[in-house]
């Protein structure tokens, strides 16, 4: 089913997202405010030949929509070239599973590219592989530092809650480090789907 301007303007536009979050709303606004846009980033995104329509599927308890939504809100904020529509993925499965991760996961958030006759210019899922290779990485490490964590292979979800705990505690502190750096990857990756489509 393709994405319609009517159904797209069904969604929440990026203010009506952040007043309806009921969790995670301070680390959302902290990111938020934190994010500096580069000013050859500003540039870019404010010299578009056309307004670019983006689709947002997310969720206000995932860690990566926390991180990423912010910074495609303050680009469209200061550029005025993105019109952001916000869908809620556990009530939207007709518009998430059109962008299913590798085909078979669910991953947000979601941010799909338009132009102004809804044609798609690309697609960005989750996070860059160059932030998922960073955070690998760092857990390999981490789990090697602390063995009794058990493998780095394990998914959170499946460790003791204790476990769980610790590692989600380090992984915190270790993720606000890197934040500039994962900033970046994600706008770097935003900005290569718009001008590989030519926008």
């Amino acid at each position: 089913m393709a994405i319609t301007e009517e159904r797209f303007q069904q969604g929440l536009t990026y203010d009506g997202w952040k007043a309806q979050m009921t969790r995670n709303q301070e680390r959302f606004l902290s990111n938020e405010t934190k994010f500096q846009v580069d000013s050859a980033d500003l540039a870019f995104f404010k010299n578009l030949p056309q307004p670019v329509n983006v689709l947002v599927v997310a969720e206000d308890w995932c860690g990566d929509v926390i991180d990423n939504l912010p910074i495609l809100g303050r680009l469209a904020a200061e550029s005025g070239n993105l019109n952001v529509r916000v869908f809620l993925r556990d009530q939207n499965l007709d518009i998430m599973d059109q962008y299913l991760n590798k085909g078979e996961f669910r991953s947000i958030p979601v941010f799909a590219f338009f132009d102004g006759q809804f044609h798609e210019l690309g697609r960005f899922i989750e996070r860059p592989d160059s932030v998922t290779k960073r955070r690998g990485e760092w857990r390999k490490e981490y789990s090697a530092q602390h063995p009794e964590l058990g493998s780095s292979d394990t998914p959170i979800s499946q460790m003791p809650e204790e476990a769980r705990t610790q590692l989600m505690q380090a992984m915190s502190e270790w993720r606000d480090q890197y934040k500039g750096a994962d900033n970046q990857d994600v706008v770097r990756s935003l900005r290569a789907i718009l001008e590989s489509a030519g926008s």
